[in-house]
């Protein structure tokens, strides 16, 4: 299986996850030319596209999704409050009848040769959900946009061979920055953002020995950067009561503006 991230912060996310036969992209948020740009890159087309799985209706995560869908005719896999949301939006245009399937939290469903078990995490969207995708006895997670997590978000997550992880904000920069107020308390709120120290407490929990690579994702533009969002993490793992490290295993920053390096497992 592999891993790429197309892109990933607060302008735009999209995903590519892929086996031999079968490959899809999570989120559609960048437009179709940065997506086919990018997944040019690693030696993949839209053409090749089985699906796109979307985690919430939020503009980030769908603003390109209507000219994918209607040029490519993408199923597009989605929870019956995202589907209805991003009917009532008017970013993505008309979506062609019997493109939609529906899925549910904690129901496996089938794309290809790819098992997807969609998973409830805490946003400020109508029904959002990540996604952890396995294929023979290898599997990707991809959770993002996660106000909180809960000993439910860990069960879902665990024994993955490579993780794409929010990272979102430092708290201090998120509290002295010039965000309105409002926008503060929504961030910092169960149903807002992860922060670099709550990433690497949940990171804390997941890692084994089989992990081959996290990525940190949707990063702030204004409330976070690379190296802080990096060392922070770190820093939490290293403090954790695990027996790892964070020199034992691959962790990089998945960028805004560029494509991340493809990761096989």
């Amino acid at each position: 299986m592999d891993l790429c991230s197309i892109a990933s912060g607060s302008s735009g996310n999209c995903i590519y996850v892929g086996s031999t036969n079968t490959h899809v992209l999570v989120d559609a948020g960048l437009s179709g030319k940065r997506t086919e740009s990018g997944l040019n890159s690693i030696d993949r087309t839209l053409k090749e596209m089985d699906a796109i799985l979307i985690t919430h209706e939020h503009s980030d995560h769908i603003k390109g999704l209507g000219v994918l869908a209607r040029k490519y005719e993408l199923p597009i896999y989605a929870t019956a409050g995202t589907i209805k949301a991003i009917r009532q939006t008017n970013q993505v245009g008309t979506i062609p009848e019997g493109l939609f399937q529906e899925i549910q939290p904690d129901e496996t469903f089938r794309v290809g040769d790819l098992n997807v078990l969609p998973f409830s995490i805490s946003h400020d969207a109508a029904q959002p959900v990540g996604y952890r995708l396995e294929c023979e006895n290898k599997s990707i997670g991809i959770a993002t946009d996660l106000g909180q997590y809960s000993d439910y978000t860990v069960e879902k997550l665990k024994h993955l061979d490579a993780l794409l992880l929010e990272a979102n904000h430092d708290v201090n920069m998120l509290q002295v920055g010039s965000y309105p107020y409002y926008l503060k308390r929504r961030i910092l709120s169960a149903e807002g953002h992860l922060s670099n120290e709550n990433a690497g407490r949940l990171l804390s929990r997941l890692l084994h020995e089989r992990l081959k690579a996290v990525f940190l994702g949707h990063l702030s533009l204004e409330n976070n950067y690379d190296k802080l969002a990096y060392e922070t993490v770190c820093q939490e793992v290293d403090s954790g009561e695990n027996p790892y490290r964070a020199r034992d295993f691959y962790i990089q920053v998945a960028k805004r503006e560029q494509v991340s390096e493809r990761i096989t497992v």
